[in-house]
């Protein structure tokens, strides 16, 4: 465990490491390795070259690795990195150029804004 610069607490999880199991954390996440379970966090921050595969469970998720699996968070940032195959539920989503999701996209409020960004310009659409 290691402490950022605001005195906020996070884990980080290597890119040697591989961890097969179920990960609850009631602390921010950082994955560069590869997860097989489900993952609960506060934050999830995804390396380009991690691996998850099981549910993701966060208030909110930065994805820019490999994802197989259920992804449920408040705020979703997908990195033009990423890969995810699965179904995707959010309250404010925002998904890079390039970045690739095959799976279901269901809003759960839906008062929120969806952010396309294209090339720099922020198209924010009504929900």
């Amino acid at each position: 465990m290691a402490t950022g610069g605001r005195n906020t607490t996070f884990s980080i999880i290597g890119s040697d490491v591989v961890i097969t199991g179920n990960i609850a954390a009631s602390v921010d996440l950082h994955v560069d390795g590869q997860v097989e379970g489900d993952l609960t966090c506060a934050a999830l921050v995804q390396g380009e070259g991690s691996r998850i595969t099981g549910a993701i469970t966060a208030e909110s998720a930065r994805l820019a690795g490999r994802v197989e699996g259920s992804i449920n968070a408040k705020l979703l940032v997908v990195e033009r990195s990423a890969r995810i195959t699965g179904d995707v539920s959010y309250d404010n989503l925002t998904i890079e150029p390039g970045a690739q999701v095959d799976g279901r996209f269901t809003q759960r409020d839906k008062a929120t804004d969806l952010h396309l960004v294209t090339d720099n310009m922020d198209h924010s659409v009504a929900g």
